[in-house]
Formats: C-alpha cells, structure tokens, sequence
C-alpha cells in the first residue's frame, strides 16, 4: 500500500532552493542521479480540504515552537516574508526561499496523527 508521499517544488531558481534546503535548513538528501537531490523529509501528514471550483495543493512546514524556529533561521539570514498570525488551527507565518516565493511554516494546535 502507500509507504510515503513525493512532494515536488518548481522554481526557476532551482538550484538555488536546493542549496537553501541543503544548507540552511540542513535537510539531508541523496543523489537521485545525475546531480538531482531528494531530500529526506520530517514525518509528514495530510488534510483535504473542501475547495469550490478546481482543486489544489499546498505544503506547509511544520515545527514544534514557531518563534524559535523563525529567531534561528532568522540568525541564518533567512527573510521572515510573513509573520506570525494566530490561526484557530496554529501560529502561521512565511518564509522567504531564494527565487522569492514564500514557504508557508507553522505551529500546529490540532492533533498530531
């Protein structure tokens, strides 16, 4: 049956995302071929959400205390795109990746599965 999920991001500075996960958030990988890296990622969950119209998808990061994980990355010279808000489901904010699109991160309220 199902044993994992394959997330996938596209940006027209690819190379340049790949070193901020590698080296920023320190997410290991391994060499899929031909240079091509597949990070490994922390334990993962899913939601289906209602949507009108066509359907789409997200990804989040998540992290057990929002504002420590912004003050170190933060230290490592990543942009804060958006702070933090204080959502019914967690503490939501945004980060910065090199090609200028945001990476939404949160503190989640709701149980874990």
């Amino acid at each position: 049956m199902i044993n994992g999920l394959h997330a996938i991001m596209f940006s027209p500075q690819a190379e340049q995302v790949r070193a901020f996960f590698a080296d920023v958030l320190g997410m290991p990988s391994v060499d899929a071929g031909g240079g091509w890296p597949i990070f490994a990622l922390p334990p993962a969950e899913l939601a289906v959400h209602p949507a009108d119209g066509d359907g789409y998808h997200e990804l989040y990061l998540m992290c057990d205390d929002i504002h420590a994980t912004l003050a170190e990355l933060r230290s490592k010279g990543v942009e804060v795109a958006q702070e933090v808000t204080d959502q019914r489901w967690g503490l939501l904010a945004a980060i910065r990746l090199p090609d200028g699109s945001e990476l939404p991160i949160y503190e989640p309220r709701h149980p874990r599965p």
